[in-house]
Order: structure tokens, then sequence, then C-alpha cells
């Protein structure tokens, strides 16, 4: 028995040998990112697997939008009415958003629109009737906009010139 207990350790030393190590270990971090359309903040974090002694990213890293790849749209009425009679202008649009691709998306359409001579990007989702969010797996939704404003903000003319669908994380 002396000699037994001997030789058990020397067994679970070998044993523990064959091992893996800890630098066969990996795990998987969240990166954070975000990135700015018309100074409105978005995040697109990722994931990395990386050695678990790799330390976790501590600040958010600024990046270029994420575009949806394969994104195509139609517009179905884009409509500009300079003065309603009501001392307002309306815009009104309806544009279908199509995600071909084979998974559901989150995201955010953005419009690039001439604005009385000057190009501009701007999301409307936030005071859209039906924002587009989210599009389902080889589905389309219809972004829908119908806004009257003030003439006060002297805007003449909105003509339409494309749109994007720029990916972030779940709202």
């Amino acid at each position: 028995m002396k000699n037994f207990l001997p030789f058990l350790f020397v067994c679970l030393a070998a044993l523990n040998v064959g091992c893996s190590t800890d630098d066969d270990c990996m795990k998987t971090i969240t990166i954070p990112q975000f990135y700015y359309v018309n100074n409105q903040a978005y995040s697109y974090d990722t994931t990395q697997e990386v050695p678990c002694d790799a330390s976790e990213p501590e600040e958010a890293v600024l990046i270029e939008p994420v575009k949806l790849e394969n994104f195509s749209y139609e517009v179905l009425s884009f409509v500009f009415t300079p003065d309603t009679g009501n001392n307002t202008s309306r815009l009104q649009f309806e544009i279908r958003l199509d995600n071909p691709n084979d998974h559901p998306i989150t995201g955010v359409p953005v419009l690039t629109v001439n604005i009385n001579g000057m190009v501009s990007t701007l999301s409307y989702s936030r005071d859209a009737a039906v924002p587009c969010y989210e599009i389902a797996a080889g589905s389309s939704c219809i972004l829908t906009y119908d806004l009257e404003e003030s003439l006060d903000y002297g805007i003449n003319s909105i003509e339409f010139v494309d749109v994007q669908y720029l990916l972030v994380n779940k709202l």
C-alpha cells in the first residue's frame, strides 16, 4: 500500500500532462463598435474568438456604417408639397425595402435626398408610420412616411436620390 500512493500520484501527474493547456483555451468576446449618420450614433457590435488570456475591449471603436449587402428597393411614391395652404410643407413617401438574404436583418434605412439644392443623408424612420427597423429573411418592408412641417424651416424642394439599409444591433 505504501508503494501504491506514490504510483497513483505519478499516474495522475502523467494524465495531467496529456491534457490540453491554457494555450488551447479560446473564448468569444464582444467588440463594441459604432458609427454616425447625420450626427446620430448607431451600434454594430461584433464577436470574435480569441485566446482565453486576451483582455476584453474596454472602449467602443468608431467604424464606417455597415451596409446591407444585396439590398434593393423600389420607390412606390415620393411627394413633396412645398405649401399645403396651412402654413406647412408636407413630405410623403412609400419605399419598398427588399432583404433578399436568407437571414432576418435589423437596421435603419437612410435616404439620400436633395433639399433646396443640398444633398443630405437622413433617417426618416423615427417619424415614419412604418420604420422598417427589421426585415424578415427573403422579405420586404414598405417604409411609410407622412409628415407636415412648418414653412418656417424654409424648405422649398426635396428630391429623392437614393436609399441604403444600414445594419445595427437589435434596437
